[in-house]
Order: structure tokens, then C-alpha cells, then sequence
């Protein structure tokens, strides 16, 4: 299944919605990847097995399930979620891009791809609408956060 949506991020034309940086926005990100529990409530456990600047390696515990993946940064731009095919779990990948159509409008593409063949009216293409349904509602989620934590200030402070 590849699927991918854009959120939109600054829209100057709407004065409820306070516009944040592309820093603060890339901060909130990075954490995304860093703490993923603070943007998935039903994660139980994230153990970081490698960190660097440029990659980062995490167990994610849902139970008894544990998925292994790696995440890459791109500063500033992008960051990728690949996950290795791993017993019941196939090969996927997460594509996090920030796109900046023109000055201070930001906008935020997730793209998701795992790498499974879908027949159209199959049972598989039916959970498929759902795995898209839900995971759109992921990003939403992720977006509300980063700006709550943005406008508490959290992304202000030097690095």
C-alpha cells in the first residue's frame, strides 16, 4: 500500500490557526521520532538502541509485538521511518517532508509505503482504507501537538 497526505501547516489567511516556525516544526518532529510515546498513547515502550545526529535506532514495544526500525534525518527537511520486513511485518516506510511553498507557508507530507501489492476489492484493500484513515488521523494528531507544544515555548530554547 503507498498512500501519502499533505497537512497544512501556516495558513496565513486564517488568523485562528498561530503560524510556527519551521524550526519549531522540525523540533516537533525530531521528538516525534525521539519520544514517539508523547504522539502515540497506545505505544507501550520505546527503547533507543542507537542515537546520533543523523540516525536513530528504536524498539517500539506494542505488547507483545516489537518493531525494529531505523530513523534518518535530513535537517531540517526530512525524516524517514524504515522498518525491516521482520516476522508477521513487512518491509515499510514512513517519509516525513516538510515542503515550504513559499515563504511562511509550511506544509507537511507523510508518505507511506509497505511495499505489499493491493487488489482492488480484496480484504486486504478494505483494512487498507482503514490503515489510511487511521494513520492520517496519526499525522492530524501529530500536528495538533507539535503547536501545542510550540506555543508552550518548548521548541524556543537552544539546542
Amino acid at each position: 500500500m503507498k498512500f501519502d497526505h499533505l497537512l497544512h501547516i501556516n495558513d496565513l489567511l486564517s488568523p485562528r490557526i498561530k503560524p510556527i516556525t519551521r524550526t519549531q516544526l522540525w523540533r516537533g518532529l525530531v521528538l516525534r521520532a525521539q519520544a514517539p510515546g508523547l504522539f502515540m498513547p497506545w505505544l507501550d515502550e520505546c527503547d533507543l538502541v542507537a542515537k546520533s545526529p543523523a540516525i536513530l535506532k528504536r524498539v517500539l514495544h506494542y505488547g507483545e509485538v516489537k518493531i525494529h526500525d531505523v530513523v534518518t534525518f535530513l535537517p531540517e527537511s526530512e525524516i524517514r521511518y524504515n522498518v525491516a520486513a521482520q516476522s508477521d511485518v513487512p518491509a515499510s516506510q514512513l517519509v516525513v517532508r516538510i515542503e515550504e511553498p513559499d515563504h511562511e507557508r509550511l506544509n507537511v507530507r507523510f508518505s507511506y509505503d509497505d511495499s505489499l501489492q493491493e487488489v482492488p476489492g480484496s480484504l486486504e484493500a478494505f483494512y487498507n482504507a482503514y490503515r489510511r484513515s487511521a494513520y492520517e488521523e496519526s499525522d492530524i494528531d501529530t500536528i495538533r501537538i507539535i503547536r501545542q507544544l510550540a506555543e508552550e515555548g518548548r521548541f524556543d530554547l537552544p539546542l
